[in-house]
C-alpha cells in the first residue's frame, strides 16, 4: 500500500515538474513588444537581438516607430511585425547573404533578390505569358503595384518583370494566370460549293454586324468576324458565341445552293478602280490576247446580242462566250458569259457560271484597291546674264555726191554695223539711231540723186554697253494618283501664222485668209509616278521651258521661241530631292569691223574700226521631290502648309495705306477650317 502511494506521488511530482518546464520554455519563446515613438535605430537593435539577424541601415532611414502588443507574441513572428512597421514608414527590407538591408521603398527595387522571403520583403519575379501580349498587360497591372515599384514588359520573350512586395506579387501572379488564357474559339472554315465566298462574306458581315449591347464594357460583346478566302472559295469566321456560329452555318447552307439557270447575273460595284478599265482587262485575260483590250473598248456599252461572232464562226456567240465554253463546259452548246461595264454606276455586270464568276470575283477584289497618291514638288531655276558692248567711229563726205555740175568729184567714208548703227542710215533718218551714245558732226543738208535730201553727217561716234540679268524661279507642285500622269502648264497660248492667201491682180478669188496654230509658250511639266516596293518612286518626266525671243517680235518671218526641254525616267526615294537636268551655257562673242590696212594702224586705226563684244551665260536646273501620300492625313498636312503659304503671300500684296486713295481690301482666301469640316457640317 505504501509502495502504491509512493509511486502515485512520484508520478504527480514528475507531471508538475514537466508542466513547469514547459511553461518556462514557452515563456522563453514569447516576447512582448512595446515601442512608443521609438527611434528606428533602437528598434532595429532590439529586433536584431530577438531574431538573431544582422541589420544594415541606409542613412536615409530615419523616423519614429510605434509597435504595441497587448499579449506576448512568438519570436517567429517578431520579424514579420517589424517588416510591417517598416513598410508603413516607407522603408523596405532586402535580404542579402547574411544581413538585412533597410532602405527606402523606392530604392528596394534596385536591390531586390530572388530568394524566398517574408511577405513584406521586396523581390523581383518574372512571369512568362503564353496567350496574351505582355505589352498590353502592363497598363492593366500598373495600378495594382506600388507607385515606387517597377513593372516592365519584354516583347522578345513575351514576359513581365515585376518588382514589388512578396505578398502583392502573389496576388499579381494569380491575376496574370487568370488573364493569360487561350481565346474562346478558334476560327472555323466553311467551304462554299456554288455561291461566291466574297459576296457571301459581305452579305453575312452586314447581317451579323450588331451594335454592342448597352452597358457592355469595351472589348466585350464583340461582333462576329467573317472574311472570305478567294483561293478556296471558303468563309473564315470567328466568334466567342457558339450560337452565332451555328446560325452562320445554317445561313451558309441556305445561300450555298445551286441555281436553275446555267449562268448568274452579278453586279459588282467598284470602290476605287474604273469599271470600264477593269472590264477591259478581264476580257483580255479570258480571251488570252492582250491586244483584245483595245478592240473591245468600242463595245463597252454594246448589248450582248450585238457581240461579234467568235473566231470559230459560230453565229451569235461572243468571244467571251467561246472562252467560257472551251474552258468550263465540254458541251459545245453556247453558255452565256458576258463581262460588261456600266460607267454611270461604276459597276461591272458579270453573267457567267458560278465557277468562272468566283474566279473573276477574286481578281476584281485584287484590282479594286485604293491607289496611293504622290505629291511632287518641282523647282525650276533659270538664271540668264547677257552683257554686250560696242564702240566705233564712222565718217563720210557727201558734199561731192550732191554736186549738180559735171565736174568729177570724189566722196566716200566708212560704214559699219546694221540698222540704227551705220552712219548712212542715221543720215537719212536720225530717229533710227540705236541705243547708246551717238555723237556726230553735221554740216547742213545734201540732196543725193535717187535718195533725196539727207543730213550732211560728216562723222559719227557710237558707244554702248548693256547688262541684262534674268532670274526666274518656278515652283510648280503636282498631286496625282499612282501610275497616273499629271500635267501643269504655266504660260501663254501664242498664235503662229502657218499660211495665208491673198488676192493678186485682177483674179477673182475668195476673201483672203490666214491659217493660225496656237502653241503653249512657258512652263510645261508632265510627271507620271509609279510607286515601287519599299517606297521608291519611279518618275517619267517631260519638262519644257520656252519663251519668245524679244528680238523677233517684228520679224517678218514670224516669232522665234527659245526652248529647253527634257525627258527622263528616274528612281527616287520617298521624300528625296533629286536634280533631273541642268543647262550650263557660257558663250563670248568678239566682233570687229575695219578698213583693211588702215584699221591696223596703231592709235589712228581706231578711226577705221568698229568693235563689238557680247557675253551670254545661262544656268537652268530642275529639282524634284516626290512624297508618297499613303493616307488622308498626309494630304491634309500638305494642303494646310500650302494654304498658309498662299495666305501669307496675299497679305504681303495688300496695298499700303494712302492719304489720297481709298482703302480697298485685297481678296483673301476663306478660312481653312471651313474647308476641313466634313460635308454634313457645312
Amino acid at each position: 500500500m505504501n509502495l502504491r502511494h509512493c509511486l502515485r506521488a512520484w508520478l504527480l511530482a514528475f507531471a508538475i515538474a514537466l508542466s513547469i518546464g514547459r511553461a518556462w520554455a514557452a515563456d522563453q519563446n514569447m516576447v512582448t513588444l512595446n515601442f512608443v515613438n521609438a527611434d528606428i535605430d533602437g528598434v532595429v537593435k532590439v529586433i536584431g537581438q530577438i531574431t538573431g539577424r544582422n541589420f544594415v541601415l541606409d542613412p536615409r532611414v530615419k523616423g519614429k516607430v510605434n509597435i504595441i502588443s497587448a499579449q506576448p507574441i512568438s519570436k517567429a513572428v517578431v520579424y514579420d511585425v517589424f517588416l510591417a512597421a517598416m513598410r508603413l514608414q516607407g522603408f523596405a527590407a532586402v535580404d542579402e547573404k547574411n544581413m538585412v538591408k533597410i532602405v527606402p521603398a523606392a530604392e528596394a527595387k534596385f536591390e531586390a533578390g530572388g530568394s524566398r522571403a517574408p511577405d513584406d520583403r521586396v523581390e523581383t519575379r518574372v512571369f512568362m505569358l503564353k496567350n496574351v501580349s505582355a505589352m498590353q498587360l502592363v497598363p492593366v497591372l500598373r495600378p495594382l503595384i506600388a507607385p515606387y515599384n517597377a513593372i516592365a514588359a519584354y516583347g522578345g520573350s513575351n514576359t513581365l518583370v515585376v518588382t514589388d512586395y512578396a505578398s502583392n506579387l502573389g496576388r499579381v501572379g494569380r491575376i496574370v494566370a487568370a488573364i493569360d488564357q487561350p481565346q474562346g474559339n478558334e476560327p472555323v472554315v466553311i467551304p462554299m460549293h456554288y455561291a461566291s465566298a466574297i459576296d457571301a462574306a459581305q452579305t453575312l458581315s452586314r447581317l451579323f454586324a450588331e451594335p454592342p449591347r448597352q452597358g457592355a464594357a469595351a472589348g466585350y460583346d464583340q461582333p462576329m468576324t467573317i472574311v472570305a478566302d478567294p483561293r478556296s472559295n471558303s468563309l473564315i469566321a470567328r466568334s466567342d458565341d457558339a450560337q452565332k456560329l451555328a446560325r452562320l452555318r445554317g445561313l451558309v447552307a441556305v445561300l450555298d445552293a445551286p441555281t436553275s439557270a446555267a449562268g448568274n447575273i452579278h453586279v459588282v460595284y467598284m470602290k476605287n478602280a474604273e469599271a470600264v478599265d477593269v472590264a477591259r482587262t478581264l476580257r483580255a485575260i479570258y480571251l488570252g490576247d492582250s491586244g483584245s483590250a483595245a478592240t473591245t473598248s468600242s463595245r463597252e456599252t454594246a448589248p450582248a446580242a450585238t457581240q461579234p461572232a467568235n473566231p470559230s464562226g459560230q453565229a451569235g456567240t461572243s468571244p467571251m462566250t467561246a472562252s467560257f465554253n472551251s474552258s468550263t463546259n465540254p458541251d459545245p452548246s453556247p453558255v452565256p458569259g458576258i463581262i460588261q461595264a456600266d460607267p454611270a454606276t461604276n459597276s461591272i455586270i458579270i453573267n457567267a457560271p458560278d465557277a468562272i464568276y468566283n474566279n473573276l470575283r477574286a481578281v476584281l477584289d485584287k484590282l479594286d484597291v485604293r491607289r496611293q497618291q504622290v505629291y511632287v514638288e518641282a523647282m525650276i531655276a533659270e538664271i540668264t546674264s547677257d552683257k554686250a558692248a560696242e564702240f566705233g567711229i564712222q565718217w563720210q563726205n557727201l558734199s561731192a555726191a550732191g554736186a549738180t555740175d559735171a565736174t568729177a568729184r570724189g566722196f566716200g567714208g566708212t560704214n559699219f554695223g546694221g540698222s540704227g548703227q551705220n552712219i548712212l542710215g542715221i543720215s537719212q533718218n536720225p530717229a533710227l539711231a540705236g541705243q547708246g551714245l551717238n555723237v556726230g558732226v553735221i554740216r547742213g543738208h545734201v540732196t543725193i540723186p535717187g535718195v533725196g535730201e539727207v543730213l550732211n553727217l560728216g562723222m559719227l561716234v557710237r558707244a554702248l554697253e548693256s547688262d541684262n540679268n534674268v532670274n526666274i524661279l518656278s515652283t510648280p507642285t503636282l498631286l496625282t494618283l499612282d501610275n497616273q500622269e499629271a500635267k501643269i502648264v504655266i504660260g501663254q497660248n501664242v498664235p503662229f501664222i502657218t499660211g495665208q492667201y491673198a488676192l493678186s491682180g485682177s483674179a477673182t478669188t475668195p476673201t483672203p485668209f490666214q491659217t493660225i496654230e496656237r502653241h503653249d509658250v512657258g512652263l510645261t511639266l508632265k510627271i507620271k509616278p509609279q510607286i515601287s516596293q519599299g517606297g521608291t518612286v519611279r518618275l517619267q518626266i517631260q519638262e519644257e521651258v520656252s519663251s519668245i525671243d524679244p528680238s523677233s517680235i517684228n520679224n517678218p518671218a514670224g516669232l522665234i521661241t527659245k526652248k529647253r526641254s527634257l525627258e527622263s525616267t528616274v528612281l527616287v526615294n520617298d521624300g528625296q530631292i533629286v536634280v533631273i537636268g541642268g543647262l550650263l551655257q557660257d558663250s563670248v562673242t568678239d566682233g570687229e569691223q575695219k578698213v583693211p590696212l588702215l584699221g591696223d594702224v596703231p592709235l589712228l586705226g581706231s578711226l577705221f574700226r568698229y568693235n563689238t563684244r557680247e557675253h551670254a551665260k545661262t544656268n537652268l536646273m530642275l529639282f524634284l521631290r516626290p512624297v508618297v501620300l499613303s493616307n488622308a492625313r498626309s494630304a491634309d498636312d500638305i494642303a494646310d502648309e500650302r494654304y498658309k503659304y498662299i495666305l501669307g503671300e496675299q497679305r504681303k500684296s495688300a496695298p499700303a495705306p494712302s492719304a489720297v486713295l481709298p482703302d480697298m481690301a485685297p481678296p483673301t482666301l476663306p478660312p481653312y477650317s471651313l474647308w476641313n469640316l466634313p460635308p454634313q457640317s457645312h
